[in-house]
């Protein structure tokens, strides 16, 4: 059960914005030093990709394991949380099946496309061998 009432809770969560978020400015600000440019929040394509590279047909997504709840048991960041459950649970499943959708309207267009998972960012040697891999081939 959650320790503060609704009104509270409601707060810091109306804060929590879903672009330009500290996980995708600092894929952003990676991928830069990498010397790649993009483009960002392209409107006219599924699910408005973090990053879009359009000469290379591809797009990043940067996914918080919680919001986008990251379907990978090692992933800690991706529990569901213990109040509410009938609320989060369908909220998070819905959330995860419109984002394979996105990614499958994507493919079937010709894109390329790349999930970065916030557990994934510590790495960041393999993150970045991973986008230059994806931004190459």
């Amino acid at each position: 059960m959650d320790k503060i009432t609704p009104t509270e809770r409601s707060r810091p969560m109306a804060r929590i914005g879903s672009k330009n978020t500290k996980l995708e400015m600092t894929v952003r600000s990676m991928v830069h030093r990498l010397g790649y440019h993009y483009r960002l929040h392209v409107k006219g394509l599924p699910g408005r990709p973090d990053m879009v590279f359009p000469g290379r047909r591809k797009v990043i997504f940067v996914h918080g394991c919680f919001w986008h709840w990251h379907n990978d048991l090692e992933c800690r960041l991706a529990r569901p949380p213990k109040s509410r459950r009938r609320y989060w649970i369908p909220k998070l499943k819905a959330t995860r099946l419109r984002d394979e959708q996105y990614e499958r309207d994507l493919r079937d267009a010709g894109w390329g496309v790349l999930v970065i998972w916030e557990c994934r960012m510590k790495d960041t040697e393999r993150l970045e061998t991973d986008v230059r891999t994806f931004l190459e081939n």
